[in-house]
């Protein structure tokens, strides 16, 4: 119970865009809709490439849609379709999967590859944390059969028998986080313990819940539930504020109970829809996915990953390489998940899932690599919805780039690629600081950095840190005063796009400062953030910009999780971790990131590293965050962090013989002789 409660947290954490739909719906209630949109711009298909090609999708008409409740739906379903395609057609292709919480991968093929097998890289990008989220392991049945499958070398989750990402001795995988929208809020209006379906009103769900709490009194919940689910409302501020601003029409709402009922309070609830709230069998893919000996084996692991539900790479020693988008993912009446929805209606309920077969994916494609980093799977082309909110393709675009430039590549080339730290931003910002005039001797230091600049974020580049703090201030000069606070920018990829729209309309509203009588305009906005990032510098690292680091500016700070934050010095000293002076950034490969709104420090991290080379499984590598051990005084609690920091590895050893011949220590567990 207590792993797969641990797949059901990780769901959780991935949960798609629930907070692009509660941030969407609040900011409504302070800027107008159009402004709203003007704040999640069109994907750039053009430029930034899905991981799926057109030329690889499901060809042909539908296949039938698995049902809610299991079974199949007949033509009738097909009417979703059309919702999906009028949905894509009037609200332009939008992507963002949140804040920071994404991962690259990708796969190539020998054609490309010194060894002339394939390669598979993955590093997935989450929170930090100390010990490390990951253990690196071995799982190898000494004979492998049917009754014992495993020869198995990755990477496990703390509480989960079998490797989560990883290679057996016929295949690679690795993971990104697809994505899809498997949320929906669906907005109940409610009346006591009764909601509103059409034109009557049903009573809810109720059940009680009960959390033991350590070393404290017992903490007992009622949890309410209507047809679409549980209501987040009673549990969250947040959520009962976007219920109590919903745009939408109740006039027509029926009396709860004959004519002799009080007026309606015009109330509502916020109830959540969500895959990982009904069954499925993630934990028996991970253990199909272990004893997978080819491509056909291992979508038959994939059809079974359900939540959360994720990009799949591939690779195997037979030379293929693939990818396969898994997931039970909803289709949806109308609508496309962008937006709280009235519940009451029916028009936006779930008609079932996309059949497996149905989902993107590609084996040994033409250009001999797939990339997956968050990006859009599709073009629009594609004939069901995923979801409308994805990562905006920055980082997918510089590993296209950096792969597409490459010659042979080898494990270091690949290790390379993941540590790379262009921002992508600064070769759209920095020209137009460039031009602001004469900022005079003092103010004019932090932009003289950036004219030789190269846009790479290594931690000792004094150019970073004052881009980066230009940056933070132009998004609180431009957006905080017209933005609620729990909607600031945190700077990402969405942000990117958000911004160099703006840098093209040096008079939209987004730049004049409401709190001020004077109407200000795009280049004022630039020279103020310029001057105050500055004065920034001078106060946290000194008046000389030669003496300026990003790393120390962007430090990295390891918190046991436990302990780490007990307020004694002492205890912290010895279980915590750093600060640890890093490079990279929020969108870029190497995915150090930040949230712009609380400061620089970094917030989420690539958790670990890892490519695997099919041509010689032996000659893979591999590199934690922290290192193996939970306890503060063992030699491997943080013995690799150090090596994440600067982009080295260790060997990924999975033969017999590699492993035992570099083995330091050997335990061995042997059942009782009476069993």
């Amino acid at each position: 119970i207590d792993s797969l409660t641990w797949l059901k947290a990780m769901a959780w954490d991935l949960r798609s865009n629930i907070e692009d739909e509660i941030d969407r719906a609040l900011t409504a209630g302070s800027i107008p809709p159009e402004r709203v949109e003007q704040l999640y711009p069109e994907y750039r298909y053009d430029e930034r490439p899905p991981i799926v090609a057109d030329g690889y999708l499901p060809q042909g008409p539908a296949p039938e849609l698995v049902g809610t409740d299991g079974s199949t739906l007949g033509s009738s379903g097909l009417t979703a379709l059309t919702a999906a395609a009028s949905a894509i057609a009037s609200v332009p292709p939008i992507v963002g999967t949140g804040e920071g919480v994404g991962s690259n991968s990708w796969v190539v093929d020998g054609s490309r590859t010194e060894s002339g097998a394939p390669m598979l890289a993955n590093d997935p990008h989450l929170a930090p944390a100390m010990p490390s989220i990951w253990y690196q392991m071995g799982l190898h049945c000494r004979t492998v059969t049917q009754a014992c499958p495993f020869d198995v070398t990755g990477f496990s989750f703390s509480s989960l028998p079998g490797i989560v990402l990883g290679h057996n001795d016929r295949i690679a995988w690795g993971f990104t986080n697809l994505g899809p929208d498997v949320t929906d809020l669906f907005l109940e209006q409610v009346e006591g313990d009764l909601y509103r379906v059409g034109d009557g009103w049903r009573p809810m769900d109720t059940r009680t819940e009960t959390i033991r709490v350590a070393g404290g009194d017992d903490v007992t919940i009622t949890v309410r539930s209507t047809r679409h689910g549980p209501l987040l409302s009673d549990h969250s501020s947040e959520l009962r504020d976007v219920g109590e601003s919903a745009p939408v029409d109740d006039s027509d709402a029926p009396a709860p109970a004959g004519e002799d009922a009080p007026p309606l309070a015009h109330e509502y609830a916020v109830a959540l829809r969500w895959t990982a709230l009904e069954p499925g069998r993630t934990a028996d893919a991970l253990f199909m996915l272990n004893a997978a000996r080819d491509w056909e084996s291992f979508r038959e692991a994939a059809a079974m990953f359900e939540v959360p539900a994720q990009n799949v790479v591939y690779a195997d020693v037979d030379g293929n390489i693939g990818y396969q988008a898994p997931g039970k993912i909803p289709v949806r009446e109308a609508g496309d998940g962008r937006w709280p929805v009235p519940g009451w209606t029916g028009e936006y309920d779930w008609l079932g899932y996309i059949p497996f077969e149905a989902l993107p994916s590609v084996l040994n494609p033409d250009e001999g690599y797939l990339v997956t980093a968050n990006q859009p799977v599709t073009s629009p082309e594609y004939q069901f919805l995923l979801t409308a909110d994805f990562d905006y393709g920055q980082r997918a675009k510089r590993i296209h780039d950096l792969l597409a430039e490459a010659g042979t590549l080898d494990a270091e080339a690949m290790l390379a690629v993941q540590m790379d730290s262009r921002n992508p931003m600064a070769e759209i910002l920095v020209p137009h600081l460039l031009v602001l005039g004469d900022l005079g001797p003092y103010y004019g230091d932090g932009l003289d950095l950036l004219r030789d600049w190269d846009y790479s974020q290594t931690p000792d580049s004094a150019a970073a840190a004052y881009f980066n703090a230009v940056w933070r201030n132009l998004l609180r000069l431009t957006f905080h005063d017209e933005l609620p606070d729990t909607q600031w920018p945190a700077g990402g990829d969405r942000w990117f796009d958000v911004v160099e729209r703006l840098l093209a309309e040096p008079d939209d509203p987004f730049w004049d400062d409401v709190d001020t009588v004077e109407v200000e305009t795009r280049d004022q906005i630039l020279r103020t953030a310029a001057r105050e990032a500055r004065d920034d510098l001078t106060r946290r690292q000194g008046k000389d910009p030669e003496n300026w680091a990003w790393g120390r500016l962007h430090a990295l700070t390891l918190t046991e999780q436990t302990v780490g934050d007990s307020g004694i010095g002492l205890i912290e000293a010895l279980f915590n971790r750093g600060p640890i002076e890093v490079g990279g950034g929020s969108a870029i490969v190497q995915a150090n990131g930040w949230f712009a709104m609380d400061g620089y420090e970094t917030s989420w991290v690539p958790s670990m590293r890892m490519v695997v080379d099919l041509g010689n499984l032996d000659n893979s590598r591999w590199i934690d965050l922290t290192g193996v051990s939970g306890h503060p005084y063992h030699e491997h609690y943080g013995d690799q962090t150090e090596l994440w920091r600067t982009g080295q590895s260790l060997p990924m050893r999975s033969s017999e013989a590699s492993v035992r011949g570099a083995a330091t220590e050997t335990q061995l567990l042997v059942p009782p002789t009476d069993q």
